[in-house]
């Protein structure tokens, strides 16, 4: 599986599920089980790949802006729910987290930005359709710490300066 078709699984399943992350990871599962093993593997490589490189401190301070505070769990769930988005959202994302300003038609915070779901559903996937557990893909693990430089994500006024777009359309009003 290229990247190209990565994707086209990517948006499709999010076009059907009509933005629900939930309905989205059934979908996904879905879609994934009329493929053969290997390429269910290749397929959460790309996704494994992608969740790894947007482990950023950048993009953990736009997600706290966009949930309200973001603890490590959080993170990992809205990275899921990140590369959901698709391609052009996902990397514009990586390169300028505060252009999901204008990357983002709408964000409701009670439906998205949670993709937990999402990041099971390669596996899930696999194992329904050998009987086993999905082997080690072997990727390198994430790194210890995010890339970039840590900063508090409590603080309000820093969230602001960071993240002009994002905090003007969606910090707490």
């Amino acid at each position: 599986m290229d990247e190209t078709e990565f994707w086209e699984i990517i948006d499709s399943t999010r076009e059907a599920a009509e933005g629900d992350p939930e309905e989205h990871a059934d979908l996904l599962v879905e879609r994934l089980m009329r493929i053969d093993p290997d390429s269910v593997l290749d397929f959460a490589r790309h996704f494994e790949a992608r969740y790894n490189r947007a482990y950023r401190w950048d993009l953990w301070g736009a997600a706290a802006v966009l949930l309200g505070g973001a603890s490590d769990d959080a993170f990992d769930y809205f990275r899921c729910w990140l590369i959901a988005q698709g391609r052009e959202v996902f990397e514009g994302a990586v390169h300028d987290p505060d252009a999901l300003a204008e990357l983002l038609d709408d964000f409701d915070e009670e439906l998205d930005g949670d993709g937990e779901e999402l990041g099971y559903a390669a596996d899930e996937a696999y194992e329904q359709l050998t009987g086993v557990v999905a082997p080690d893909l072997g990727l390198p693990p994430q790194p210890s710490e995010p890339a970039g430089t840590p900063f508090g994500f409590d603080d309000d006024t820093a969230l602001a300066e960071r993240f002009p777009a994002l905090w003007e359309r969606f910090g707490p009003v």
